[in-house]
């Protein structure tokens, strides 16, 4: 089967820049690799890791004559990266991205750059680290890749998006963009919002308690701090871009966690005991699904592939 693109140009060389641009001369060894990073210690940085082919100091010089363009920015910055290149943009190129929010950025993207193709994507994957030696060409290997086409889009060019997350190692889902944001809602934005607020609170407590909260902090504690270390820039764009989903599912958790305090105040172990089972039950699909890993410690000595 022959590649599904033969130039591939990638702009922003963070974590997920980083891991495309491997994960592309790891599975697709015939197909020229491009990068951008508006930070020149960034593209410096890529020259000396190899991350590429080649390197670009433009946005322009590194998409030209490529056939797919990966924008690897955080979502509040696409539009602005969509106009950077768009000079030199060949005709019929494929523009995708990798944004954890979908009806912005389409939006964004569309307005943008007018006329040229475009399929939204999010891969859900990703590590706490940032920056281009934080990217692996394994990042998304079992990882689901959801595709958000517009309802113009060329049935070819979604299928060859489908062709070549799938040679990345990523399973692949089509949904609707609305849609995406709403699950994606509650299954990754509310909970980074939920540790950034936990990590918040004991470093308030930090200074009460003189060092016991960080000291004898819990494997539970431990995961929040993991996941508040994502990038701030990255997950500060998620919530304004995404925000009406993002405030219906934080309405519909503090009516969750308000029953439970009251649950607790009433002395009512039968309700605490089956909303415990319940949510139990969950971890354990999502481990039968290979999701996650079982093993002692979740496997976290290798990398976590969830975002």
């Amino acid at each position: 089967m022959s590649a599904p693109f033969h130039h591939v140009a990638v702009i922003g060389l963070g974590l997920l820049g980083s891991s495309v641009a491997h994960a592309v001369r790891a599975s697709l060894p015939g197909t020229r690799v491009t990068g951008f990073d508006a930070e020149p210690t960034v593209r410096e940085r890529a020259r000396v890791i190899g991350m590429a082919d080649a390197i670009a100091d433009t946005a322009v010089q590194a998409v030209t004559g490529a056939d797919l363009v990966v924008l690897c920015v955080p979502v509040g910055a696409m539009a602005d990266a969509a106009h950077a290149m768009a000079p030199g943009l060949a005709p019929g190129v494929v523009i995708s991205d990798v944004g954890s929010s979908k009806a912005s950025v389409g939006a964004a993207l569309a307005a943008a750059l007018p006329g040229h193709r475009i399929i939204p994507a999010h891969p859900v994957a990703g590590t706490e680290q940032s920056g281009p030696d934080a990217g692996f060409a394994t990042l998304f290997r079992n990882r689901w890749c959801i595709l958000t086409p517009p309802a113009d889009a060329d049935p070819a060019d979604l299928a060859r998006m489908v062709a070549f997350w799938e040679a990345l190692g990523a399973r692949v889902e089509t949904m609707d963009a609305e849609h995406h944001d709403l699950v994606l809602a509650v299954t990754s934005h509310l909970p980074h919002l939920i540790a950034y607020t936990i990590v918040g609170t004991a470093s308030d407590l930090e200074r009460v308690t003189q060092s016991e909260v960080i000291k004898f902090s819990a494997g539970g504690f431990r995961d929040f701090t993991r996941i508040a270390a994502s990038d701030p820039t990255m997950w500060r764009d998620v919530f304004l871009t995404n925000r009406d989903a993002v405030l219906d599912m934080l309405g519909r958790f503090s009516r969750d966690l308000a029953e439970l305090e009251t649950a607790i105040r009433a002395d009512d172990g039968a309700t605490l005991f089956d909303h415990f089972t319940r949510t139990r039950a969950i971890r354990r699909s999502i481990i039968e699904m290979g999701q996650d890993d079982a093993r002692p410690d979740f496997g976290r000595g290798d990398h976590v592939g969830a975002e």
